[in-house]
């Protein structure tokens, strides 16, 4: 990532996607969930107790970078040792629920097969957000960037373990 940009920013805030065409479906758990087809989300999801070590965020970040192209596109994502927050679009007909679920799921079970431990490693819900325009996204974006230097965890974001950010969607 280029040094002189404070943060990566878009060229195009939805490149052949984020229409908000189709019929907004709202659920609610503990926190409410917005659902439209081809809305790009911001999502944060916590850890339930323990914190990750570096390998773990890696274990994570890997995962996310997996179903990147198959299942949503990952326009970029922070896995920090509380929390991790996403950019990301899902594909016609998957679900964010469906998705959320993979993730949590998936990376719970390398976690635990790398711990050599077994039980929850994620809350249950996750909070999602519908990004409205480009500012929300560049804001959201700038947001997760910045969260491992808030957190004196990095000088250098772009170096950060757990930092992933998409070229192909993210100039």
């Amino acid at each position: 990532m280029d040094r002189q940009n404070a943060y990566p920013t878009t060229n195009l805030f939805i490149q052949n996607g984020g229409r908000m065409n189709d019929e907004l479906k709202i659920t609610r758990r503990h926190l409410p969930h917005w659902a439209l087809e081809g809305s790009i989300y911001f999502v944060t999801f916590c850890l339930n107790a323990e914190t990750l070590n570096t390998d773990e965020q890696r274990i994570v970040l890997e995962h996310i970078k997996e179903g990147d192209g198959k299942f949503y596109h990952c326009y970029a994502a922070v896995v920090m040792p509380d929390h991790v927050h996403l950019l990301i679009r899902p594909k016609e007909g998957i679900s964010l629920t469906r998705i959320m679920r993979a993730i949590k799921g998936v990376s719970a079970h390398k976690i635990n097969s790398y711990r050599k431990t077994e039980g929850k490693i994620w809350q249950h819900e996750s909070y999602d957000r519908i990004i409205r325009d480009g500012n929300e996204f560049d804001a959201k974006l700038m947001y997760m960037y910045s969260n491992p230097v808030k957190k004196g965890l990095t000088e250098e974001p772009e170096n950060y373990v757990g930092w992933y950010c998409n070229n192909k969607f993210v100039v």
